[in-house]
Order: structure tokens, then sequence, then C-alpha cells
């Protein structure tokens, strides 16, 4: 017998409408959407989903789950299941972990634990260094979400920084080309110049204007011109000024787009207001900037010359984070709450709900070809997330899942409650729990 699931009574979110009716699932798959299902099985598990929102679990096209190597802080079991409380049901894994991932066989090796321990859908970007080109060149792009380039600095060897190098990887793979952009030279010249001041403790506000506007812009303008010269695919993580934002266009559709663009909750939420109250928990690499800078983000995001929101979970221990300015590592964990904080922002009317899911489900499925996900369609995996938005919680230590055991959004009320997480069809998150169910699937991408 099919195991089916019917979910009555949504207001189903998919393709810029909002639609009531019921939502048939039978094994993996959606069966059936129409205005009303009845199903004669006694078998057949019912859920009312009255007065909420249905919408396609979210693809997070940036995440560090921090394994191999750096469990203190993560593992793909603990974030995955996060990610499912978030909404987020397919993820796509960052390549700095250590080892990294700059070879095949690391690679099958990260794919390998996520097959194993995995809640949410999965998928890894293999990471380009200034001398792994032959191994780009072995990676099947129909079963690897793309390739990561760090044009800023990064952990280990992963900096690449060789100009020559960098031309020649975007003049011989199609894979997408995903790049966090900062000048190094920049960076470093501002950072000497603080340090000369303050030494190790330098304050906290001093970091977007040590990782600054100019930073971002250097490399990212850059990154784009050699993306047009070369015909590359690229793909331009976590904007976090507004200048950055006239380099894209919104004259195409996404499908065609050849140069596209990523912004992360924390860029949307956050402004360099914050840092008095919350200090390193708000250090990130892009710094979090003005107020202005916020705003021409979520304009850029609204106009569609943004095409996706992301999370950039990164997550690290408290101890690591009290650290002095210089010691304290950037990142921070953001996957259980970006939904509710995206949902908040549509309650305070920046927002439709359907262009919500538009930037964090449908966009992330076009922009990596992801196959059959990232919407609410007959024929499609049943990743699909119940949302009720009227329905306050708040953030505290006994709710956040992350290994790490904080969120800077913690003692945050949201009026927005994920109730139920779907996976493959599978029930893997109701209500504060995760259930005992891996329903992951590595992701495939049509190509």
């Amino acid at each position: 017998m099919n195991r089916q699931t019917l979910i009555k009574n949504a207001k189903i979110v998919n393709e810029g409408k909002v639609v009531e009716g019921d939502i048939l699932i039978e094994d993996k798959i959606i069966k059936q959407i129409d205005s009303s299902i009845s199903v004669k099985s006694a078998d057949v598990i019912v859920v009312d989903a009255e007065g909420s929102f249905v919408i396609p679990g979210m693809i997070d096209d940036q995440v560090h789950f921090r394994e191999p190597g750096l469990t203190h802080k993560a593992n793909i079991e603990t974030e995955s299941k996060a990610a499912l409380a978030g909404g987020i049901t397919s993820f796509i894994e960052m390549p700095n972990t250590n080892p990294q991932t700059t070879t095949v066989e690391k690679l099958e090796e990260k794919f390998a634990i996520a097959a194993e321990t995995s809640h949410a859908n999965y998928s890894f970007m293999f990471g380009g260094t200034n001398d792994n080109l032959d191994e780009i060149l072995k990676v099947d792009p129909k079963t690897v979400a793309g390739l990561k380039l760090f044009l800023g600095s990064s952990t280990g060897n992963m900096l690449v920084d060789d100009p020559k190098v960098i031309e020649k990887i975007f003049s011989s793979t199609d894979m997408v080309i995903s790049v966090h952009c900062e000048d190094e030279a920049t960076i470093k010249a501002n950072l000497a110049k603080y340090k000369e001041e303050y030494g190790d403790d330098i304050p906290i506000e001093k970091h977007p204007i040590i990782r600054s506007e100019e930073a971002c812009y250097i490399s990212s303008s850059k990154a784009i011109e050699l993306a047009k010269k070369t015909g590359a695919r690229l793909h331009v993580f976590h904007l976090s000024t507004g200048k950055e934002t006239n380099l894209f266009s919104n004259k195409t559709p996404l499908k065609d787009k050849k140069i596209t663009a990523e912004v992360c909750v924390h860029h949307l939420w956050f402004s360099d207001e914050d840092y008095a109250k919350k200090g390193s928990h708000i250090k990130w690499n892009p710094a979090v900037k003005t107020a202005q800078d916020r705003n021409q983000l979520w304009k850029a995001l609204l106009e569609d010359k943004i095409d996706v929101i992301a999370t950039d979970h990164a997550p690290h221990t408290l101890e690591e984070k009290s650290n002095v300015y210089t010691k304290a590592p950037s990142g921070g964990p953001l996957v259980q709450h970006a939904l509710v904080a995206l949902f908040e922002a549509h309650h305070q009317g920046k927002i439709s709900v359907e262009k919500l899911v538009e930037k964090a489900c449908h966009n992330p499925a076009i922009l990596f070809n992801v196959e059959k996900r990232g919407y609410v369609k007959e024929g499609y995996y049943a990743d699909l997330v119940i949302v009720d938005p009227q329905n306050p919680w708040t953030v505290n230590k006994n709710n956040i899942l992350y290994k790490c055991g904080w969120s800077p959004f913690e003692g945050n009320t949201f009026k927005s409650r994920i109730t139920h997480t779907f996976v493959n069809g599978k029930l893997a998150y109701h209500n504060f729990k995760v259930l005992d169910v891996k329903a992951g699937e590595r992701l495939t991408f049509n190509r």
C-alpha cells in the first residue's frame, strides 16, 4: 500500500499565487492538488492546515555544517535537524571543512556522511584553490551543486588570489561558480591600521569599516567583469552593500541570467547599529553594514536584481565568539530562524509571501537546476512546510537546536511558527520536535 498524506484547507503558495486547497502526497511525491480532495482509504494521514500557508521547502544555497573536522561546532546531523525546524528541506554545503573539499575523493566522503546522517536533502559545493584545476575538471555537474571560490580571505589555502588561475577556472567549467567577494589587500590594509591603534582588541563596530564597502565592491566588480569576458556562469554570494547591487541586472529571466546574486537573512535583518548590543554574535564576513545598505539590499531583492535569499549558516561556539576581535571567528547559526525572520519581514510589510517563496524556494531550484524541488506542483517531491502566520513564539536556549547552542535571534519573538516540515513525503518535523525520520536524499540536477 502506498503511504498517503492529505493536507486540507491550506493556503498554497506557489509561482506568485496563493490558492486555497488540498494537497495529496503519495509516497515521496505530490500526487494531486485541488480545491477539495477526498480519499477513501482509512490509512491516509490527514493534516488540517486551516489558516496556515503551505510553501515549498526552502532550498538554502549556502551553509557551513562543519563536518568533517570542525564537529565541535556543528555536524551534518545536528544542523540538518535545525534546518528542518526552520523549514529548510534542502541545503548546499560549502567546501571549507577540514580537510577541505578540494578533491573528488574528499567530496565523495562528505556525500557518504550525509547519506548516513542528514535529515534534509543535501548537496555540496566543490572548492577551488590556486592549484586544483585538474580536480575541478573531474567533477560531474549532474551530481554536484557547483563550484565555490573564496576571492576574499578564507581558512587554509582556499583563498584564490592568482588572477591567471581565476581566469582559467572561469574559462574551463560550465558549472555555476559561486564566489565570496571581498578584496584581501583592502581588508589587510584596514586591519593593520586598526591593529596599530587598538592592538587585537579592536571595537566590533570597526568590523564593517575593516571589511569595507570598498573591499566588497572591488572584488565583486572584478569577478563580474571576468565572468562577462569568459562567459562563465557566476553567482555572487551574500551581497552586503547597496553599491554592489548596481552591478546586477533585472532585465533577463533568471533561467537565462549568466550573472546572479544572493542576499542572506542577516544582511536583511541587522545593521551596524546592532553591534553595540549583539557584539561578535553578528560578526560575519562580509560584515553587516549600514541601515542604508540594508534598505538598498531589500530594494534590489524586490526589483529582482538579487535572485536568491540564503542563510550562510556558519556556527561557532560561544567560547570562540567571546575572544577579542582579531581572534573571534566570523559567522553565526541561522538555518532554524531564517524563514520565520523572513515571515516577520512579511508581517512588517517588506515582502509578500509569494515573493518570499520565489526568492527562497523557486529561485534556488532554477539557479542550480535542482530536479523536481522548490515548488508545490503535482509530480514534484513533497518537500513542504506548513507555516502558521499567527502563532507567536520566542527564541530561547531551550528551543535552539544548533549544536553550538546559541542564536543571534535569542530573545526575539516571531509571529509565525513552522508547525510541519515534510521531506520527500514524510513528516520529519512537527511543533518543535524533529521526528525520528531520516528522509533526506542527495539532490540531483537537470543539467
